[in-house]
């Protein structure tokens, strides 16, 4: 009757503080009934009779079902609860919510039972995905009293605890962690336990759950008049401002942290005389010294600044008093409910600044599609920094897709130079290049004082997490990992581009229908496309957007400068130039993960990484001659697939003239020359549509000379060539189609 009626009651019109009160008792007596669950699950524990269920769930609710559990007693002992989800965690899982909730409550409540003071933390994270399963770990911290090694011997065990003493200050059956750690174990997770008496524990669990199929999570991403705001974020719990600085950071917002009331007095006070005054102040309520409402009523007071930002107030329990208080004595713009997730958070941000509540089922203004991602990016200038030619055009391709206008460097210097030189919306910046390198370059634009909010980001193959720390240090916002996804990188370009001088939405609209077309009509493409033996053909092809000419392009461009790699590798090898070496081979496994190359991807990292480590000779040459045979193997399947497929299409080099086809080519011609003149990149799709009537093989000549050119950013050499060709062809380029 409890759990039903307080449903009942969730679905009628409640005011904030109602619903609050009606969700704790909805949620109290759910756990009230796991505890009796408890012991009926013990005891199938003990009968084999134990199942789980293999539903679509949501990682958010079930985290924010927990905390709602728990936040009262939390509320009662004064504890700090933080949630941490990584940001490129998916959201919808199969598997058994319930079963998952269960451990993390359990852990929870044992958490809160045994900290007197301090926090607890709840982080999750993201260890390893596939197409059709994840791997998550939950990481459950306190700053509770500890265990002795002798204690964490006995933790697994039925119906034994920590205190066991006769004087037990703590209660409960010793069942919890018996049960969770065989729940985890269903789930294809292990559990430990580090700790250490008197300075807290951390309990540490891994599970194994299904990709959702029916609900696509999409990225949070604020609409475009808030990219780039500046917020201050004000917390005196360092894991609680660090997590919500993270996730601030990840919409794209500049943001300070300040750890109580006289830091962030001075940094408001600091950033209004600066000329760059915040926009946002999330000012947490409870702080030692001076709580949060009397800080911000001291700001509006007795500050006389230029502009005075919006403010959220952030407290754990959202009590009536607190809120009225808050509002009455500091006018604040917004409430904020510790502890918070993305959603939430990014969800009050754009209340406070008058854009409509997002409903993640309902709206798509924070969660975007790849279309929504052209009309947030179109028009925007990127510098590409890439010293691989096949990894210039997969980038390169890419971008233009969302009508992005791309520059070109293949080093770091040439990087700076043209920084100085273009007004430019964002940097797409690779780490290993010759000249120089780009954490060198990056540190050097950083020194212009111009461009120190210009959004930097990396592009590299490397992308384990010291990988993504020297980035940061270096200057760099935010890391794109190779092979490159293109929804991934159009997310995260997303959260730092907003372009100064947006193209017209409508023109970017058509090109993007146009392109969904093209990539429609490829689906065909995609499931007939055969793999070669080592590579997965459509993967590869997805990573060019479905550009199946593209992709082909890529296969006999990989063939044609990599063929031979091990060549030079071999060479390099025998020299002992070992950073030359290095090079070398994170080159060869950037293009072949590129290309769908995973295995030789793969083996290639390991000769990688014992080049690094210095490894015996013995095991660096059986390693070098493991990916060389791999990658004969490859290339051999490569030489096949494009025999096949010039075979099949046998293009004529003369063709029969007609009316139609003389007048189809002089209108390709003219309307080439008015995109040259525009510098408009479709002018690949015109060129590429000329081979249809191109009537001769010399006219076929020219296009292809003039695609080689456009493919390398000579508009003006292409101008001259089309200019010469139509003359001899007799093409008055000047002339209106009829």
């Amino acid at each position: 009757a409890i759990i039903g009626l307080s449903h009942l009651c969730l679905q009628t019109k409640l005011n904030a503080q109602q619903k609050d009160y009606i969700r704790k008792v909805y949620n109290s007596a759910n756990s009230l009934l796991r505890i009796i669950n408890d012991i009926l699950d013990f005891s199938k524990i003990e009968a084999g009779k134990m199942s789980m269920e293999f539903i679509n769930f949501s990682l958010d609710e079930v985290l924010g079902s927990v905390v709602s559990m728990i936040s009262l007693q939390a509320k009662e002992k004064n504890l700090e609860v933080v949630t941490e989800t990584a940001m490129n965690m998916p959201t919808s899982f199969v598997g058994d919510p319930s079963r998952l909730g269960q451990v993390l409550l359990n852990l929870t409540n044992n958490a809160i039972k045994f900290t007197k003071a301090g926090e607890l933390v709840i982080v999750t994270e993201l260890l390893e995905k596939d197409e059709e399963f994840v791997r998550l770990q939950f990481t459950v911290r306190d700053t509770g009293i500890g265990m002795t090694p002798e204690q964490v011997a006995g933790l697994f065990q039925a119906f034994t605890q920590a205190d066991s003493s006769t004087t037990r200050k703590y209660g409960g059956t010793g069942l919890g962690l018996t049960i969770s750690k065989r729940l985890i174990e269903m789930m294809g997770g292990t559990i430990r336990a580090e700790t250490e008496l008197d300075k807290g524990s951390s309990f540490i669990f891994d599970v194994r759950l299904g990709v959702s199929e029916q609900v696509i999570v999409k990225p949070l991403i604020p609409p475009s008049d808030l990219r780039g705001i500046r917020v201050l974020a004000v917390d005196d719990n360092e894991s609680a401002i660090t997590v919500m600085a993270d996730y601030l950071t990840s919409f794209s917002f500049q943001v300070i942290k300040a750890r109580d009331a006289k830091e962030a007095i001075a940094a408001v006070r600091e950033a209004d005389m600066s000329g760059e005054p915040f926009d946002l102040v999330i000012m947490d309520y409870m702080m030692p010294g001076m709580d949060g409402i009397t800080t911000i009523a001291k700001m509006r007071n007795e500050m006389s600044l230029s502009k005075f930002p919006l403010v959220i107030m952030a407290t754990a329990y959202g009590e009536n008093d607190v809120v009225k208080r808050a509002d009455e004595e500091a006018l604040v713009d917004g409430f904020l409910v510790k502890p918070i997730s993305p959603s939430l958070l990014l969800e009050v941000i754009m209340e406070v600044f008058g854009h409509a509540q997002i409903d993640s089922k309902k709206s798509g203004m924070a969660y975007a599609s790849v279309r929504d991602f052209r009309g947030l990016l179109s028009g925007a200038k990127i510098l590409l920094v890439e010293d691989n030619e096949m990894n210039q055009q997969v980038a390169r391709e890419l971008l233009e897709q969302a009508c992005i206008t791309v520059f070109l460097a293949e080093n770091g210097k040439q990087a700076v130079e043209i920084v100085r030189r273009e007004r430019l919306d964002g940097i797409l910046m690779d780490l290993q290049m010759p000249v120089m390198d780009g954490l060198t370059a990056t540190r050097e634009i950083r020194k212009d004082p111009r461009f120190a909010h210009l959004p930097i980001l990396a592009m590299t193959a490397n992308a384990m997490s010291g990988d993504r720390e020297l980035c940061l240090e270096a200057g760099m916002q935010d890391h794109i990992a190779k092979p490159v996804d293109p929804k991934e990188m159009f997310t995260t370009l997303v959260r730092w581009i907003k372009p100064e001088s947006a193209k017209p939405f409508q023109k970017m609209a058509e090109q993007g229908i146009r392109q969904e077309i093209r990539l429609e009509n490829n689906k065909a493409d995609l499931l007939l496309l055969p793999d070669i033996q080592g590579v997965d053909t459509k993967a590869g092809l997805l990573c060019m957007g479905g550009n199946l000419k593209g992709y082909l392009n890529l296969l006999a461009k990989f063939r044609t400068s990599h063929g031979c790699a091990d060549t030079g590798i071999r060479e390099a090898l025998a020299d002992n130039d070992f950073i030359l070496l290095e090079q070398l081979a994170h080159t060869l496994r950037g293009v072949s993960a590129t290309i769908g190359a995973g295995t030789l991807a793969g083996r290639i990292e390991l000769f990688e990484s014992a080049i690094k480590k210095k490894s015996g000779s013995g095991r660096i040459e059986y390693l070098l001659n493991d990916f060389t045979s791999e990658l004969a193997s490859v290339c051999t399947g490569i030489d096949q697939l494009l025999y096949n497929i010039t075979a099949e299409e046998k293009p004529p080099t003369v063709m029969e003239e007609t009316v139609d086809l003389i007048e189809m080519r002089n209108h390709l011609f003219r309307k080439a020359a008015k995109q040259l003149a525009m510098y408009d990149t479709a002018i690949v799709h015109t060129l590429s549509s000329m081979h249809v009537c191109a009537l001769s093989a010399e006219t076929l000549e020219w296009v292809i000379r003039m695609e080689s050119q456009v493919e390398k950013y000579e508009f003006e050499g292409t101008t001259e060539t089309l200019t010469q060709c139509a003359s001899a062809l007799g093409i008055d380029l000047e002339t209106e189609d009829a």
